[in-house]
């Protein structure tokens, strides 16, 4: 192989690949992370983690994913601004010898002997002129995450499928009313996850309504919901101490193509926990994880792929 081919390249910088690269540094395999195009991931945009085990008083998350880098950096990670446009994971040239993996920056192209994807999944957003201003501040796309913050509150969910009406159940552990606001008057969740949400006496609906913006970025938390009806085109505000987002994840694969495994929604589909079904190819984090989504699960999977990383390495004679 030519003399510029890396041992390890991790697409992505959130959870779990600072993770992949602390491992993966302090195994000498000098691993290069491609930032991405939201470097740090979900949790450079949110604010208390309290959920990180070691952390009694929780920690800011932009905090816990600099100590990450710092963490890696020290071992002798190397970080690379960018985001990949395209992988080759093919690994037999024309002439048929045996060729490294090749990721596509754009500006340049990367060789390697080893690829682990923790390129992330990105929350889906209404694109409303105050919700950037306020993600962490009562506008959320995790309840599991955020959901104890507004203990006492009245908070709303936005969406009309299996992943609103999950939100919205674990949401009334902690809020005193939860206000389910969908489109449509039809709901794509499953009738049982629908049911469920009727019969909870905390939830109410409304339906054929649309949220045109969110209250109060002056006061930099969430005061109230702009809210308007698709049939009638009433507008009126909604108070409320929270907006969570449950309208899914776009997992952060395309530049993968077809040439890994992926479900209906683009999620990347492991196998035997984090391997790909191209050899040296590694999947971990949200890219793959469309039930769990915690950083801890991303760390996990992280930690993984980096072993998996570093016995493949092995094998080849590395």
């Amino acid at each position: 192989m030519p003399d510029n081919v890396r041992n390890v390249i991790i697409v992505g910088s959130g959870c779990s690949g600072l993770t992949a690269a602390i491992y993966a540094a302090r195994a000498n395999l000098s691993p290069v992370v491609i930032d991405g195009h939201e470097p740090g991931g979900q949790l450079a945009i949110t604010t208390l983690v309290e959920n990180f085990p070691g952390f009694p008083e929780g920690i800011q998350g932009p905090e816990l994913i600099d100590n990450m880098r710092m963490q890696a950096a020290r071992f002798g990670a190397e970080f690379m601004p960018g985001h990949v446009v395209s992988v080759d994971l093919s690994r037999k040239a024309a002439d048929g010898s045996k060729k490294p993996l090749e990721v596509n920056l754009g500006r340049e192209s990367l060789l390697s002997r080893t690829l682990i994807l923790a390129s992330g999944a990105s929350a889906r957003w209404l694109g409303l002129p105050n919700e950037q201003a306020l993600i962490g501040h009562g506008v959320s796309s995790c309840a599991t995450c955020d959901g104890f913050f507004f203990s006492g509150k009245e908070i709303a969910v936005i969406g009309g499928g299996d992943s609103a009406m999950e939100e919205a159940l674990f949401l009334t552990r902690f809020a005193t009313k939860v206000t389910i606001i969908h489109r449509r008057n039809e709901f794509r969740a499953s009738k049982i996850m629908l049911d469920r949400a009727r019969k909870n006496e905390k939830i109410e609906f409304l339906t054929d309504t649309v949220v045109d913006d969110v209250l109060d970025a002056s006061k930099k938390e969430v005061t109230g919901l702009r809210l308007r009806n698709l049939k009638t085109g009433e507008q009126w505000d909604l108070p409320s101490s929270a907006m969570f987002l449950g309208i899914g994840h776009t997992p952060n694969a395309q530049f993968v193509g077809d040439q890994l495994a992926r479900d209906g929604d683009g999620y990347l589909i492991a196998s035997e926990h984090v391997c790909s079904r191209a050899p040296g190819v590694f999947i971990s984090g949200d890219v793959a994880d469309r039930r769990y989504r915690q950083a801890v699960t991303a760390a996990g999977t992280g930690c993984m792929a980096a072993l998996e990383a570093e016995k493949y390495l092995e094998q080849i004679g590395k």
